[in-house]
């Protein structure tokens, strides 16, 4: 099922393209090292995305724009929430490194493959990304001002988990999609119609 056609401008796409412009204020703030100025920057960045998602279901303003702005939001502030580490936290950094680069490897992996196929950046937004998306903000905060380190880890796990579902979303589907909920339901997307069931062979009296 597709999303409502297009609608540049409404609440949500504000919001996604606000999170886009706060990303260069973010990288700023990480090179000069200003942690409390970025952490606060960081979390009116993560509540917009919590917002606009929620509001483009509220008010019927889902659009395939507003998707792809979102995902572009996602990649670039989880790209300036690594700077921030390596920049602002270079010791937790060097500690976590390994799992920064498997975070890395979660978003570009996915993006690469569909790009491949599609010509175009993934959108799909499933369940388990969006779980994912919001245990990354605690575990983010957690890591830097606690050095809570194994909450981080396995959320770093769980995006792994999100990457391999959706590049299998990408082998199933004929053509690019938004929005598409889960793995288990990606039928309903697919331009491959389902089997038909199997007919019972009749044998003659």
């Amino acid at each position: 099922m597709d999303v409502v056609k297009e609608k540049i401008v409404s609440i949500p796409n504000m919001l996604s393209m606000t999170r886009l412009v706060l990303v260069p204020v973010l990288v700023i703030l990480a090179y000069s090292a200003n942690a409390q100025v970025f952490l606060m920057v960081l979390a009116i960045s993560l509540l917009s995305d919590v917002f606009d998602g929620y509001l483009a279901r509220r008010l019927n303003q889902a659009t395939d724009l507003g998707a792809k702005l979102d995902s572009w939001g996602d990649v670039l502030t989880y790209g300036a929430m690594i700077l921030g580490l390596y920049w602002i936290w270079p010791q937790i950094f060097s500690q976590q490194v390994w799992f920064v680069v498997a975070a890395t490897l979660s978003f570009v992996v996915p993006v690469a493959y569909a790009l491949g196929k599609f010509g175009e950046y993934p959108s799909y937004h499933t369940l388990g990304a969006k779980t994912a998306a919001v245990l990354m903000a605690p575990a983010y905060y957690s890591l830097t001002l606690l050095g809570w380190d194994l909450f981080f880890q396995a959320v770093i796990v769980f995006h792994i988990m999100v990457a391999f579902e959706e590049m299998a979303i990408t082998a199933m589907l004929d053509r690019p999609r938004t929005n598409v909920r889960s793995i288990l339901n990606v039928s309903q997307y697919s331009d491959v119609p389902a089997k038909p069931p199997t007919e019972s062979v009749k044998t003659p009296h």
